[in-house]
Formats: structure tokens, sequence, C-alpha cells
């Protein structure tokens, strides 16, 4: 499709922006979408200047069209010179392998009042496959695109692959994703973005606790504040791939699709497969990339509005000891420090006294609870706070009523259930049978209690996941399940909340936040390990959906000691819970516990609102993180001591992202603490303050006053006079 301009045939150029994002869209010779440019504003652009833009793209060809990669698709494909990873594997018996669509009308413009939407649709005649690309730049600058593959022929066509991608400049010199294992997720790893494919694949059946998170490209030694950084993230909970693609020509894309095993999809006539939403966002630094994604969630219609609960949660106060009197006066501690939720975690069930039988079993133990749990849930509610309840629906134990009834519903492949992690099977969702099972429980327990949020736990990999009897791959349509049993239980109680825990943070992804409240970042709540695992996690998501707990004064998952401030302070950040057994606190420890919840409620609207910043400060010994509202007129700051630094300080912190025309004043906030009076090892702001322009906090900054590694101090900054 093109059109006629001076009598040459010629690309048309679409152009979107928003928010400081412009993407140009070629559409030409029937191809679908080229991404001639997605990245900084490029201002208004004229009908001639897109003409000219587009002209100025094209590159020399030489002897081969493979020695150019100017005209790679949204979806690569082998047919037009692309010999990199294709956009569709498939083959209907060996045939179809390798389809080469064209566009069978003008794309249609379908905007809204927070995006700009371009449809294309294309077939392949040859090889009767049709698809239908999505592609929208919302009001915040993230970019997002899916498409939707249909078998137009009269035989099966088996899918293998579909992969969606997004070109970056030549300047995209370095790679950034994230590693991590179980209690140490989103570890940042850095590399240059070399010749080849780096490719980062999850087959375990959810995101991952060694998720990629962020696949990013950027310029060399970009950091929170510097250097242009373009991002990727697929929205899926299941198995998956992103990579980083450089070939020989100079092309580099950025990639992402579900990943599907051998003989999963299959495609009969008119069937058709849509793929996850792959996001996509362009900062200068990681701070702008991650405020794409924060203000796409907040606007999403399901975005919690209402103030986030403070949330005590009794797994590390008492584990699978279920005693009323022990938890009803952890509740009555739980209340006098300011909580606002209380949530049963594991034990509650069945013959569930240890971690080795009854999943899949959920009704209410009649050994530990002969009344149920009405008592509990009305002492919860005499005392002020909401009920939440702890669920593992996904899993079941060889141990358990469910799975001696039906050992079908198990996930089996080639006749055997597979290996057993943390003693637990994965229970089949795709199997009808079983999902109208764990349904069904579910709702009775929501009829039955006042129940206001699920802990949703996920804790054993779908690996080697077949369908019974025939051991055909499920891993995908248990993840769709897994999606439609979430959504189908806040339909049947409207206001219910719902907690993505995987082994802690093993499924944290725009897929599951679509019907889910909160994220647990991680099971390991030491504040030291914390700050990484936060400071990754809230590039993606913002801190209003990231459950942030108070921890035990020895952590249950390193062993390391901290005072109660810097656990606070760490637990001050997020959706701000309590992990501890209050039960075994002094009164002077409790009263400590009541002022930091003080703290994070009265600052709660701007720690869910505001602009997340991260200060690229100079020694790695130090770091800075905060809150900057939106209109600028206040901040919060956070300056961790994470190690020792190699010189003696006091060392400058400087704040970013202030209104540098502003004045502000700067206080430094001490809970619960004496006020500091000035003298030796005392900075001289930090005794009543200062009040310094925004520009000179952003360029110079402040000493910080003396402290002692894994410690940390908050500042609070607002605009004077306000």
């Amino acid at each position: 499709m093109r059109t006629t301009v001076s009598g040459d045939l010629r690309p048309t150029l679409t152009h979107l922006r928003a928010d400081g994002v412009s993407v140009l869209l070629e559409h030409g010779d029937d191809l679908l979408p080229i991404v001639r440019h997605w990245g900084a504003e490029l201002g208004e652009l004229s009908g001639e200047d897109l003409q000219a833009v587009a002209l100025a793209a094209q590159l020399a060809h030489g002897d081969s069209p493979f020695d150019v990669a100017d005209e790679v698709t949204v979806l690569p494909e082998h047919a037009r010179a692309w010999i990199g990873r294709p956009g569709v594997e498939g083959s209907r018996q060996g045939r179809d392998w390798s389809p080469a669509f064209r566009t069978t009308a003008a794309p249609e413009r379908q905007d809204g009042p927070d995006h700009q939407r371009v449809l294309t649709r294309a077939v392949d005649g040859a090889a009767y496959l049709s698809v239908v690309h999505e592609l929208e730049l919302h009001a915040g600058g993230l970019l997002r695109q899916r498409l939707t593959l249909t078998n137009d022929g009269q035989e099966g066509y088996a899918v293998g692959r579909i992969r969606l991608t997004l070109p970056v400049p030549e300047r995209a010199g370095e790679l950034l994703d994230f590693t991590g294992r179980h209690t140490m997720e989103r570890i940042p790893q850095r590399q240059p973005f070399s010749a080849g494919v780096h490719s980062r694949e999850v087959r375990t059946g959810r995101t991952g606790l060694d998720a990629v998170h962020l696949l990013c490209a950027g310029e060399p030694g970009f950091g929170f504040r510097h250097g242009q950084v373009w991002a990727v993230h697929l929205g899926w909970s299941g198995n998956q791939v992103s990579y980083a693609e450089r070939l020989y020509n100079g092309a580099r894309l950025l990639g992402a699709g579900e990943l599907l095993e051998h003989g999963e999809v299959e495609l009969g006539t008119g069937e058709s497969l849509t793929t996850p939403w792959m996001y996509a966002a362009h900062g200068t630094g990681l701070d702008e990339v991650a405020s794409r994604f924060h203000a796409f969630q907040r606007t999403q219609p399901h975005h919690p509005s209402r103030p986030r609960p403070v949330t005590l949660n009794n797994w590390e106060a008492t584990y699978f000891d279920h005693s009323m009197p022990r938890l009803k006066e952890l509740v009555d501690r739980a209340s006098r420090v300011g909580a606002e939720r209380f949530v049963l975690d594991d034990g509650w069930f069945g013959g569930r006294r240890d971690d080795t039988s009854s999943l899949g079993d959920w009704v209410v133990s009649a050994e530990v609870w002969p009344k149920g749990l009405g008592p509990l849930v009305d002492h919860v509610h005499a005392r002020g706070m909401e009920f939440g309840l702890w669920v593992e629906p996904e899993m079941v134990s060889l141990d358990s009523d469910l799975a001696r009834a039906h050992p079908e519903w198990l996930f089996s492949t080639g006749g055997r259930v597979g290996l057993a992690s943390r003693q637990q099977h994965v229970l089949d969702l795709g199997h009808p049978g079983a999902y109208a099972h764990v349904r069904g429980q579910l709702l009775m327990l929501l009829r039955d209690y006042d129940i206001a949020y699920l802990k949703w736990d996920h804790n054993r990999y779908l690996n080697d996941a077949g369908h019974t009897p025939a051991g055909t791959p499920g891993v995908r349509e248990h993840t769709l399940a897994a999606y439609r049993l979430m959504d189908e239980l806040r339909s049947a109680a409207p206001g219910l909340e719902i907690e993505s825990c995987a082994g802690g943070g093993g499924r944290v992804d725009l897929g599951v936040l679509e019907r889910t409240d909160r994220v647990w970042a991680s099971d390991c709540i030491d504040p030291l390990e914390r700050q990484q695992i936060q400071r990754g996690t809230f590039l993606l998501v913002p801190p209003e959906l990231v459950g942030t707990h108070i921890a035990s004064g020895r952590s249950h998952t390193t062993g390391r000691r901290h005072d109660l401030d810097f656990r606070a302070a760490t637990a001050l950040w997020g959706h701000m819970g309590i992990e501890w057994d209050l039960t075994s606190c002094s009164e002077q420890e409790l009263e400590q516990v009541a002022t930091w919840v003080r703290l994070h409620r009265e600052h709660r609207r701007l720690l869910h609102s505001g602009a997340v910043v991260n200060g690229d400060h100079h020694d790695d010994a130090t770091w800075v993180h905060g809150v900057v509202a939106q209109d600028a007129s206040e901040a919060l700051f956070h300056v961790v001591s994470v190690g020792r630094p190699s010189t003696t300080g006091p060392h400058r912190v400087r704040l970013p992202a202030l209104d540098p025309t502003q004045r502000y004043r700067v206080e430094l906030l001490r809970p619960g603490q004496e006020p500091l009076v000035a003298g030796r090892g005392v900075v001289p702001w930090a005794v009543d303050g200062v009040v310094l322009p925004g520009r000179v906090l952003a360029e110079v900054g402040l000493p910080v006053q003396p402290m002692l590694p894994e410690h940390s101090q908050l500042w609070r900054v607002r605009r004077a006079g306000g």
C-alpha cells in the first residue's frame, strides 16, 4: 500500500506522539508496519516532513538485499530478507513455514481518550494465514503491541513461535536485564550489545524468580537519570522469551513472545491465537522508563483507588501454629500498631499441619478450627481490620483427598507426575473437572466468610506439565485458566483483592497485574537484600502494588540482624506491612512500629502517586531513592548505607527531579527519636533543616548525616512556604 506523491510511489508514515515519545510507522509495499523511529519526541512533522523522513530512512542496496536491514517489520519475515529470528515459526505438516504477509487495506487509526491505536490487517494467501496487528501508544508514553494469527486453511496449522520486535538505534550499545533466585530476585546484569542473540527463556510455567523483568538496551553507561534507554517487557505469566538480536548488517532489535512447547498450539480451520501484549518504554535514564510503566498502570480501570491497607501477615510469626489464643493476641497487637488488614497464612485447611499434605483440599480444618474461621474473622473485624487468607489454588499434595480421588487432574507426562518440589505438584487447571473443583471451593470460602484479600501463592514450577492422559503440553492453557479463575472470583466477590505471590517474586508481570492488586516482591524481607529487590521491582511496578513488610529483628532467610528503624524505613516505600511476631515485642518496640506505621499513613498519598526516582550516586556504598510529587511540591528521599564507603564522609547526596526554579525546605526525619543537637558528628543542616533552590539540591546536594553501614535516613522535602 503506497501513496502517490509527484508521480512517485512513496510509503506513508503514521506519527504517534505522547509525553515526549514519538513513534513513526511506515506503511509501504503492502507490508506490516516498519518502525522507523521509536524514541524521543520529534515535534510536529508535516506531511512533507514525513515523506522526507521515509526517504531519508532508506539505505543503499548493494548486490544483496540481505546486507541491508531497513525493511524489517514488527513481525520479521525470512521472505523479506530477514536472516535473524523470524516472527512466526510454524507449519502445516512441513509446509507454509515461511509466511509473507501483505496488507489487505490501509491501516486503521483508532484513537481513544488515553491512547493512539493503529490496527493493521494482512494475509498470506499462499500459506492460508492472516494476521491482525495492534499497536498502541498510551498517554504516558508507553508503547504496546500484540498480534492475532488465524488459520484460514482447511488443514491444521501448528504454531511454534510468534515473536514481536522493535528496532533500537546503533547507539544502544549496552544491554541490561535481570536475574535472580528464591529470596534474591531482580539482580541486574549488564553486557555489551554484541553481534548475535542474547536470549532469556523461561520454561518453568511462570514469570520466574530469575525473570528478565525488563530487557533494556541503552547508550553505554546509562543510569537512572542519564543516557537514552529502550526497554521491553512481555505481559505474560507463563513460558516466554525475551531477546536482543544484532545482525552483521547493523540491525538491532528487542523482541519477545510466548514460548510454546512442541504441539502445544495447533490452529484448526478458522481458529486464532492472540499473543500477550509486548510492552515497550523509552526514556532518558531508567527512572523515565519506569515512570511510563507506572503511569500506564495507574490509569487502568482495575488499579486500586483506595489507600493501600497496612497489612500484617502471620506467617513468620506463627508458621503452622494456628492456636486461637496466640492468633488473637497477634491480631490485638496488629491493631494496636495501626495495621489495617490481617492475613492468615498457610495451615488453616484440611490436614495441613506442615508442608507435606492437603494442598488442593481447600476446606477449613475442623481439627484446628472446630467453629470454622468465623471467630477469628469476627475478632479481626472487631479490631477494625480487614481479613485476608492465603491460598495456593494451582497446587496439590499427593497426600490429599483431591489427589486420591482424582489423580487424573494432576499434570502428568509419559505416565509420571514428575518430581516433587516443596513436596507438592501442580493441578492441571486446563482440566475442566479440576478447574470446577477449585473454583467451587474458593467461591464457598468467599461466601462463608467476609474475606477481603487472597494471598495467591504458586510455589512449584510447571515443568514436565502434560495433560492427562495424552501428556500433551499444558502450560499455556493452565496460565489462561489461572487468569480466568482470578477474574471469576473477583467478579463473584466485588471488592476482593488478590496478591500474586509465587515462591516470593516469581510471578511479577503486567499479565497477572491485570487481575491482581499487588505482588509479593520476595520471600526475603531482610532490609539490606530488599534494597536491590525493591529497586528492581519498582522499575516495572509502582510502589503501591508491591508488598514491603517490616521484618523480624533476625531475618528468617539470611540470618542477618538489623535495627528496627532500618527494617521499617525499608518497608515504608511500597504497600507497607508487617511480617514479624509482634507478641514477642517489647512495649518500646511496639510504639516504634506504631510510629513508623503512622509515618507511612501520613505520606501514603505521596508514596503511592508520586514519581519514583533514584540518584546516580558516585559511591556504590550509598544508595539514594525517593518519591517526588507529580507537581514537584514535595518529596521524600531515602539515603541508605548499603556498605562502607572507600573514603571518609560526609558525602554529598544530590536530590533529583525537583523543580529547579523553586525553593525547598529539607529536613531530616527521625521517627520516634530525639532531635539532633549541633556538635561533633552532626552536619549542621540536619539540626533544623535548610532551604535551598531545587537546582542547587540537584546539582550540589547536601552532605549526609554520618551513619553506620546497613542504616538509613529519611529526608523530607517541601516547597518553601508550602
